[in-house]
């Protein structure tokens, strides 16, 4: 042990380490300062008697000298013959580090969220109370990482804002519901309620389609798939790509049928814009006379005489009951077959019935095993997606060579589009914009000789 001088001269020894772990310097000769006193004041009974205090209390799980003599002796009188099995059994092959986990401290342990039995006192106050007395007395409040939150500009994007009032009440309101009369109408309306509002019966397409949300692949999709797999995907996918090109081509012919009338157009009466009409009727000449009269008119049909009149009249009675005639013979002899033209109407609208509910029986079964796909949903329609398979030569036939193929982002999204968890949608590419350069000339080379 190495010796150390003291300030008068004689060597002292440093004391050695305290069982508990704590540094101690004891065995020092002058005391005369308060830093010397406070330093290095032997207290090692005092940490020996805090210690065992603390080993009984993890051991009974209280101190025992605040335990009543009651709870710690009894006087046996029967004995307990199941006091053999509760006691550990000594074993040879027990290791140590499982007898030191089996130790087990009968202090309950702290968690780190209060529990039921754990939080005995509770707050007088709510959290709302709180923050609204706070703001009431203008007091500082603390927000996000400490940060004192102005009182006046609570509102205003200084802090976090608590739940609001249509938040906390929010699912508690049903709109199909019928709400009793709380207050009395007077004026002889005592009687009068208001109209039941019923729930509309609609169906969401996402309660008819059973799509998977990640489908299981096709077999010919496989990096060395069978040839029988691989060629209907081929086929599937050269299916596709003609219909494609089909539809392209139908377009395609469309709008050179537009161009072409839109030219034919121009051509006919260059002198005129696209798209207005001129009214090409023809002006009659005027006749003007060697004396400059006027245009000579149509003369006026002559009157008829009395006898003129009567012929007419005479003559347009007779149509008419020569028409109600014939429209009564018409009648008459369709009355016979009214029997036959309602059961065939009958049949008719029948089988438009049947027509109808088999076209909706197969739009519901495609809808179940396809979902959305290909169907036209607000201004977008809905994709069906890209079919993925290589052509012979690309096949790897082994995982090292394997090229990956595919997106699973894309599939994810396509997958959430067929099955009407959201709206379909087009990539939006941002517009680059192009600068304008403004040029100004200035006034000295406005006026230049």
């Amino acid at each position: 042990m190495p010796s150390v001088k003291s300030s008068k001269g004689a060597p002292t020894k440093k004391g050695s380490r305290s069982a508990t772990g704590a540094p101690s310097q004891h065995n020092q000769a002058s005391r005369k300062g308060k830093r010397s006193w406070r330093k290095n004041v032997d207290i090692e009974d005092v940490e020996e008697g805090l210690e065992g205090m603390r080993a009984e209390e993890r051991i009974t799980g209280t101190i025992l000298q605040k335990t009543q003599n009651s709870d710690l002796f009894q006087i046996d009188v029967k004995g307990d013959n199941q006091i053999r099995k509760s006691l550990p059994k000594f074993s040879k092959s027990e290791l140590t580090s499982t007898k030191i986990l089996a130790q087990r401290s009968a202090v309950p342990a702290v968690f780190s969220r209060p529990t039921p039995t754990s939080n005995k006192r509770k707050s007088l106050v709510s959290y709302e109370e709180k923050a609204r007395l706070l703001r009431i007395g203008k007091r500082p409040r603390k927000g996000p990482f400490n940060s004192i939150v102005d009182p006046s500009e609570f509102e205003s994007g200084s802090g976090t804002l608590g739940l609001s009032e249509a938040v906390k009440k929010s699912g508690s309101y049903d709109p199909w519901a019928h709400e009793p009369i709380e207050e009395e109408l007077k004026d002889g309306l005592e009687n009068v309620q208001k109209k039941k509002i019923k729930a509309p019966m609609l169906s969401h397409p996402k309660d008819v389609i059973a799509v998977p949300a990640i489908s299981e692949p096709h077999q010919g999709t496989s990096y060395n798939p069978p040839v029988d797999a691989h060629q209907a995907l081929l086929l599937e996918a050269h299916e596709k790509e003609e219909r494609r090109v089909r539809e392209a081509e139908k377009l395609a012919k469309v709008k050179e049928k537009i161009e072409s009338a839109r030219t034919e157009a121009v051509e006919e009466n260059p002198a005129v814009a696209p798209g207005m009409t001129v009214d090409d009727a023809a002006h009659d000449e005027e006749d003007v006379g060697g004396d400059g009269e006027g245009v000579v008119g149509k003369k006026p049909p002559p009157r008829k005489t009395q006898s003129q009149r009567k012929k007419a009249a005479r003559l347009l009675a007779e149509k008419r009951a020569l028409a109600e005639r014939v429209e009564r013979k018409r009648m008459m002899a369709a009355i016979p077959s009214a029997k036959m033209l309602r059961r065939t109407n009958t049949k008719l609208a029948s089988a438009r019935e049947k027509e109808l509910l088999r076209k909706q029986l197969e739009m519901q079964e495609n809808m179940r095993r396809r979902g959305l796909a290909g169907q036209k949903l607000g201004k977008h329609k809905v994709p069906e997606g890209a079919v993925d398979v290589q052509l012979g030569e690309e096949l790897s036939e082994s995982l090292r060579a394997l090229k990956p193929e595919g997106n699973l982002f894309r599939d994810r999204f396509l997958s959430l589009q067929q099955r009407a968890l959201i709206e379909p949608r087009v990539p939006v590419l941002p517009k680059k914009h192009r600068k304008k350069i403004v040029e100004y000339e200035k006034h000295a080379w406005k006026r230049f000789e």
